[in-house]
């Protein structure tokens, strides 16, 4: 795999929200997207999740509590914990998860 400009591929995305799969380590896949300025529903998972913002912010609620992710900044999801993005959420923003089989 080649350098990857993380800033560049999520704004090369056609949507927002639409996450492109960068690579795998072991069992997690690592994923880019593009935050804007709107919500997405409320979400858990089976694992625990990693979201790292690259740039901008990413505004979640985690079981009912607001939690404000900025740049630079790394947020884990444990697995099972109710979670929400908030309206203002905008950036980049790297996932690290279980790969899907």
């Amino acid at each position: 795999m080649s350098v990857v400009n993380l800033v560049a591929t999520a704004a090369g995305l056609p949507q927002a929200w639409s996450s492109r799969r960068l690579g795998q380590v072991g069992a997690a896949c690592v994923k880019v997207l593009r935050m804007d300025e709107l919500p997405v529903e409320e979400e858990s998972h089976g694992a625990d999740e990693a979201l790292l913002v690259i740039d901008g912010r990413l505004e979640l609620e985690v079981n009912g509590t607001p939690v404000s992710v900025r740049a630079g900044e790394l947020y884990v999801v444990a697995a099972g914990t109710v979670h929400a993005v908030r309206c203002g959420s905008h950036g980049t923003l790297v996932i690290v998860e279980l790969a899907d089989d």
